[in-house]
């Protein structure tokens, strides 16, 4: 039976912003904001002129705009106007994929875990069958939730074949990266698959991450294999765009008649805050 370790309130983004219309404008000027196409230091356009552009009222606008001061992204200046304020510098992290293990070392150093949920359960079809378990075999799931610096990031759920995860309890996967534990148990890694998209946040998932219900969000999926072909672990990931991105650097390959690009791996893999971080 799973039970629930812990499940912290949270303060969400600005539950304020006030209908559809309003979350949607807030939510696209937010991403401009923290992709830098909006820079800090510029003026975001008028009530008017934004309200023009998106086709609702200018109440609507002033919501969003609202919104945005309270996620600390913009302030109003007196006679000039809405200006987009200079973000932390740690403010996302950045995974390069290259290179998956080495990543997941200095991910597990540069942030901290809470443990949600441990529990041995019957799994579903999909993750039955996606590694590999027999009729009637268990697995041990887990709800854990990473942050950086006291700001959430991560949602990460876990399925492990119980046979493996009986050499562990949830003291220790509060505390220690999951693939160091699979790695005492001793599994021999071999390879992963993972497929990368976006979910919109469910309430659980809004209230873990501390965004609002209907965000979207990275959402990674991987299994990982040991040198049998064998699953070992199934893992769903929903990650906060604002705080984290994926990376992938490509070489140039093949001969002149059938140039490709294929993935890069070695020492320019990182997985750290952009202050080039406190580990």
């Amino acid at each position: 039976m799973t039970r629930s370790v812990t499940r912290a309130m949270t303060s969400a983004e600005p539950a304020a912003v006030g209908g559809m219309k309003a979350h949607r404008i807030f939510l696209l000027l937010k991403d401009a904001i923290m992709s830098g196409r909006i820079e800090p230091g510029q003026k975001l356009p008028g009530e008017l002129k934004l309200a023009e552009q998106h086709k609702v009222s200018r109440v609507t606008v002033r919501r969003a705009l609202q919104a945005l001061r309270e996620a600390g992204l913009v302030a109003r200046r007196p006679g000039i106007g809405t200006i987009v304020l200079e973000q932390p510098l740690d403010a996302r992290l950045t995974a390069s994929v290259s290179n998956l293990l080495p990543n997941m070392v200095r991910m597990s150093e540069a942030s901290d875990v809470k443990l949600l949920e441990f529990g041995y359960v019957e799994p579903t079809g999909v993750v039955r069958e996606r590694l590999g378990l027999a009729s009637g075999e268990r697995v041990q799931r887990s709800i854990r939730v990473r942050s950086m610096n006291g700001k959430p990031f991560s949602h990460l759920v876990t399925h492990v074949p119980a046979r493996i995860a009986l050499n562990y309890n949830e003291a220790d996967l509060a505390d220690t990266p999951l693939f160091v534990l699979l790695e005492r148990s001793g599994v021999q890694v071999s390879q992963a698959t993972q497929t990368i998209s976006a979910v919109l946040a469910d309430q659980d998932v809004a209230q873990a991450l501390e965004v609002a219900v209907g965000s979207p969000l990275i959402a990674l999926t991987r299994v990982v294999c040991d040198q049998d072909g064998r699953g070992v672990e199934h893992l769903d990931a929903l990650y906060r765009p604002d705080r984290y991105r994926f990376q992938i650097e490509l070489n140039r390959a093949g001969d002149q008649a059938a140039r490709y690009w294929e993935p890069m791996g070695g020492a320019n893999d990182e997985v750290e805050p952009r202050d080039a971080g406190k580990h």
